[in-house]
């Protein structure tokens, strides 16, 4: 797989940040009531939007690639963080609706796919961040 690069800049305005691929940018921002200005999903919500948005392509890609009547996916995906003294878990769940006239060897099928995106595989498997200051 190739690399993934986007960059992320702040300024002075409270919290609202730029991201950007070279290509196309998205802001993400914090709540007012976390001191931001509500400009942009937050970073949790990029972090959910990707994992659902992924879905969703891989879902479509499957379905045409077959020639479902697969009409719309609709995916909410929830996170709850479970603190505990040794160290914390987080809780994804990934909502799935497929609108279609699908049967249910299909749609188990589809639910199967669902969990081979790409997204939810590197959620799903450890993960390494390496920070480090550059010049």
């Amino acid at each position: 797989m190739a690399e993934v690069n986007v960059t992320v800049t702040i300024g002075k305005e409270r919290y609202k940040t730029e991201v950007s691929n070279g290509r196309n940018i998205v802001i993400a921002d914090e709540p007012e009531s976390m001191g931001g200005t509500d400009q942009g999903l937050g970073p949790k919500e990029l972090l959910l939007s990707s994992l659902g948005s992924c879905t969703a392509i891989t879902l479509r890609m499957y379905a045409d690639r077959k020639q479902w009547d697969l009409q719309e996916v609709i995916i909410t995906v929830k996170m709850e963080v479970v603190p505990s003294s040794h160290q914390q878990t987080t809780y994804i769940k990934n909502h799935i609706k497929l609108i279609g006239n699908l049967d249910d060897d299909q749609r188990q099928r589809l639910l199967q796919i669902a969990e081979l995106c790409p997204v939810h595989k590197i959620l799903s498997n450890p993960i390494v961040i390496d920070s480090n200051l550059v010049p």
